[in-house]
């Protein structure tokens, strides 16, 4: 779909029929590009001959990594919109002091966004589009942050009784999230760092300040999402250790268990034997006598177990509030 927005020589912004013969009407335009064949996205990019490595890294199916590349009189950019359901949506935009051009496969809501503010005539240049729409895109990334905040400190305190293994589940889809979210955080931090440092677009050069303010904003995000990195990891860490005590528990009360059967298993075993003389095979009472014995081996084993504290713990990780529970 094409949409074409434009600035006439009296000053108004109006939106007008897209038509390549109408471009030179206007002190600047903005054409949207939503879903367009690479037929048509190549006829309107062939009118400004655009470098041809931009025009491939746009019409690449490929996703390209967030970058701005300089060109003689305009810029290439690639950033990413995050949506309702943490995938990106990569947004191309062409961009110099006559015209603005974005171009998407997803429908972003940032360009619907300021789109709007254009039409109410809050907008001068194409430069100050291109901030708002970077602004806005950068912005729409904190209601997702905050979200994956919550869902992590939830893991932490684990009020549903969820067990390690599902703990684990849903800890590594948020580990998935965070690391792709920081693989378009990180350059696109770059890229900002050379829009406001860049004095090859004057009017960039005039907006640096609003630039700076978008990137301080990527700054924080940065350091949002680094620290949710580290405070998965150290979750993963906590719910593998806690896994672990639970697993050599298991393996200690099964060692015991057994330990205390052998010498039993023993003496069984022993008067098991097929032999026609052996000693106290004839007593009497010789069936109690050896049970009596077999008991008194069993309690002894497991006092001298509790004096070691290898029996009759008090348990160290609970379930519920704390957050050191078990599996």
């Amino acid at each position: 779909m094409y949409r074409m927005l434009g600035k006439t020589p009296s000053g108004k912004v109006e939106e007008a029929d897209y038509s390549l013969s109408k471009l030179g009407e206007y002190e600047w335009v903005w054409v949207d590009l939503s879903s367009p064949t690479k037929e048509e996205a190549a006829r309107l990019f062939s009118q400004y001959q655009f470098h041809p490595l931009a025009v491939e890294d746009c019409l690449d199916a490929i996703n390209q990594r967030p970058k701005v590349d300089f060109f003689e009189d305009y810029m290439f950019l690639v950033i990413y919109a995050l949506k309702e359901d943490y995938l990106m949506a990569e947004l191309d935009l062409f961009v110099s002091e006559q015209f603005i051009i974005t171009y998407h496969q997803m429908t972003i809501n940032a360009i619907h966004e300021v789109w709007e503010t254009a039409l109410g005539q809050s907008l001068d240049t194409p430069i100050d589009i291109l901030h708002q729409l970077i602004d806005r895109v950068v912005d729409e990334y904190f209601p997702k942050a905050y979200d994956i905040e919550e869902r992590l400190n939830a893991l932490e305190e684990n009020a549903d009784l969820l067990s390690i293994k599902e703990l684990m589940n849903h800890l590594y889809d948020l580990r998935m999230i965070i690391f792709r979210i920081r693989r378009v955080i990180l350059p696109m931090n770059d890229l900002l760092y050379r829009i406001t440092h860049t004095e090859k677009m004057t009017l960039v050069s005039e907006k640096q300040y609003y630039f700076n303010d978008v990137y301080d904003h990527l700054l924080k995000l940065r350091e949002m999402i680094e620290g949710y990195r580290d405070f998965s990891a150290d979750l993963r860490d906590n719910y593998m250790s806690v896994n672990s005590n639970n697993m050599n528990e298991t393996i200690m009360a099964l060692t015991i268990i057994t330990t205390i059967f052998m010498p039993l298993s023993f003496i069984a075993g022993l008067y098991g034997m097929n032999f026609s003389f052996m000693p106290m095979a004839g007593w009497k009472h010789g069936f109690w006598y050896v049970m009596l014995v077999m008991g008194i081996s069993a309690v002894v084993m497991v006092v001298f177990f509790k004096a070691k504290g290898w029996v009759f713990r008090a348990r160290v990780y609970k379930r519920g509030r704390n957050k050191e529970h078990g599996g």
